[in-house]
């Protein structure tokens, strides 16, 4: 979560809309990750470009559906950390 709040600071800072995941201070009940996992894909087909924010190259699979989700709708993608 901290690398995401930082990238949201450094690019907010830097003039970008950012339309990031919520922050949790728990895990969300299964009904309510539904209606995040939807809220998420919302939030892509609003973006101009997606930015996968994946410290020690780790990406989960709520972000690798998210993923497949932005590479078929076209949208570019940045990670950032490199991937494997």
């Amino acid at each position: 979560m901290a690398e995401m709040r930082a990238a949201n600071h450094d690019l907010t800072f830097a003039g970008v809309i950012v339309l990031a995941p919520s922050e949790e201070d728990r895990p969300p009940t299964p009904e309510e990750k539904a209606v995040l996992d939807a809220l998420h894909l919302r939030k892509i087909d609003l973006a101009d470009r997606v930015l996968i924010v994946n410290p020690g190259e780790y990406v989960g699979e709520s972000t690798r559906r998210e993923l497949a989700y932005a590479q078929a709708a076209g949208k570019p993608i940045a990670f950032t950390d490199p991937v494997a």
